[in-house]
């Protein structure tokens, strides 16, 4: 067993996966690769959905952070074009970090943002969801937190044709309310 054991840890050295029950997962410093890491902090986020680890590289002392989530099942997306594909959290997360850019929204309430949405997606019972479903979801909970944010997302989200059309979410923005597309 103790054999066994080994040539797992070996194979799977540098990535955040357990081994065991119980047994500590094994992580490489992003700096120098070393395994000789230490857990400084551990606490949870996303209402229990995920914990996050404050990572030390004993060897180097270069500090770093890493998030543990529960694997659910994988969503597929539908596009606007009938074409499906895997539901990407960091694909959704960037579109937001691009359009919170320069604005005083932090990344830990995008989390939350994209956690909400992702609990929403997973609690309607669906392995299949529509982009424009999610495209709604994340309008809906952005308007309430950033309206630049709303504003830069919708602009790509939406696709205006012409200026007109920008001007009414505009206007729409300003009465404090945005249509659902």
């Amino acid at each position: 067993m103790l054999s066994t054991f080994n040539g797992k840890r070996e194979r799977l050295r540098g990535f955040l996966a357990c081994v065991f029950p119980g047994e500590e997962a094994y992580v490489k410093c992003i700096q120098c690769q070393s395994d000789d890491i230490k857990v400084i902090e551990s606490r949870d986020v996303a209402e229990g959905q995920a914990i996050r680890r404050r990572r030390m590289c004993n060897s180097c002392g270069h500090r770093f952070t890493t998030y543990e989530r529960l694997e659910r099942p994988q969503l597929i997306v539908i596009k606007n074009d009938g074409k499906r594909e895997l539901f990407n959290r960091a694909k959704l997360l960037a579109g937001l970090y691009q359009a919170c850019e320069k604005t005083v929204v932090t990344s830990l309430e995008l989390e939350k943002l994209v956690d909400s949405v992702e609990q929403e997606l997973y609690s309607c019972g669906e392995q299949e969801v529509r982009s424009s479903a999610i495209g709604e979801l994340v309008m809906d909970q952005l308007a309430r937190l950033n309206e630049v944010a709303y504003v830069r997302f919708a602009s790509v989200y939406r696709r205006f044709k012409d200026i007109a059309s920008f001007e009414q979410e505009l206007s729409l923005v300003k009465q404090g309310k945005h249509i659902a597309a």
